[in-house]
């Protein structure tokens, strides 16, 4: 199965050196048949952009407990085929318990933030819980994040976009 793991730049770096990236709580996204119920319309593509952007979203949530000073702040997103993934539609329509880490064989790409995101998603990272309670003005101001178009890259180009920052 397809995964969309949400990370940081820090679960990036880890992943570059251990090899193996630990999803908090073992949650991923992915399309799952709820997802594909819950779409009328829509093809593969269309419903893997789903999953990707509910792990970005997933990701303002582990910035939050980032130190701001350590690393820029950026939606971090790993893209994997893993075999042992459960689905939760207990918690929502593409959310997906994995079994156990990720390999870093196992993983197809990363999208990342670009440095021009940074100021939306720090905006973010504060307004996403409010947001989710429903409040309007952070809902806008996580939105704002969620228009920045993450940047694709190749599992072999991960430790180079982390030396650069």
């Amino acid at each position: 199965m397809r995964v969309y793991v949400p990370a940081t730049l820090a679960m990036l770096q880890q992943l570059v050196a251990d090899q193996l990236l630990h999803a908090r709580s073992g949650t991923a996204f992915a399309v799952t048949p709820r997802l594909r119920e819950a779409y009328s319309e829509g093809d593969d593509d269309e419903l893997a952009d789903v999953a990707l952007r509910e792990a970005a979203l997933a990701s303002l949530r582990l910035l939050g407990d980032q130190d701001p000073e350590e690393l820029p702040p950026r939606r971090a997103v790993l893209v994997a085929e893993v075999h042992d993934a459960t689905a939760r539609p207990d918690l929502d329509d593409a959310v997906v318990r994995l079994a156990g880490p990720v390999a870093m064989t196992d993983v197809i790409a990363a999208y990342v933030d670009n440095a021009d995101a940074e100021d939306a998603v720090r905006a973010a990272i504060d307004a996403v819980d409010a947001a989710d309670l429903g409040d309007e003005d952070a809902d806008f101001i996580v939105g704002d994040a969620q228009d920045h178009d993450l940047a694709w890259y190749a599992p072999q180009e991960l430790p180079f976009l982390l030396e650069l920052l």
